[in-house]
């Protein structure tokens, strides 16, 4: 069952994310992509092979950790998909300017789709409870929260008027 959540995760990602996405005629380079394919092979080979070793334990459903974890990680999906579909409506089909993102948790934060995507992965190391999992989780803050801080770097320099009390990732923290 927890493994239902890593491929929703990933068919959301590498299927529904990019169809929903208007290309700008930007390209990717190759080792970066090389690099995701490797990162996620064994990123994806450590986390199943601790999702069945668990299994051996009895129904993952009979631990509170469990549910606890999948509040957690819908939660964090939740946030990063809704904050995804306020960036891909700051430019429409042709357009190639930038925009300041509201709405949703941009009223709080730069950069709430790296926020979702960080509690997404959190909830993922409590519903399965493995270093696996926590080690993502890890990874995942490291990051995310340093693109964070560019983020909101970046947007400071291109817009003067930019929101002063925005937040970097935490809500009224930093």
């Amino acid at each position: 069952m927890p493994l239902g959540f890593w491929l929703f995760h990933y068919l959301y990602r590498t299927i529904i994310f990019p169809a929903l996405m208007h290309p700008s005629g930007r390209t990717f380079p190759a080792v970066l992509v090389l690099f995701a394919i490797a990162f996620n092979a064994l990123n994806g080979y450590n986390n199943s092979f601790a999702v069945l070793a668990n299994a051996a334990q009895g129904p993952p459903w009979a631990q509170p950790h469990f549910w606890i974890g999948t509040a957690v990680f819908t939660s964090g999906f939740i946030m990063h998909s809704h904050s995804d579909m306020v960036i891909r409506r700051l430019r429409k089909s042709g357009e190639t300017g930038y925009a300041i993102p509201r709405g949703g948790m941009f009223r709080w934060v730069s950069s709430p789709h790296y926020l979702g995507e960080i509690i997404q992965w959190t909830g993922w190391a409590i519903l399965t409870w493995s270093m696996a999992g926590l080690a993502f989780a890890l990874f995942t803050f490291c990051n995310l929260a340093p693109r964070a801080i560019s983020n909101q770097a970046w947007y400071r320099k291109k817009f003067p008027d930019y929101p002063a009390k925005r937040k970097i990732l935490v809500p009224g923290l930093w």
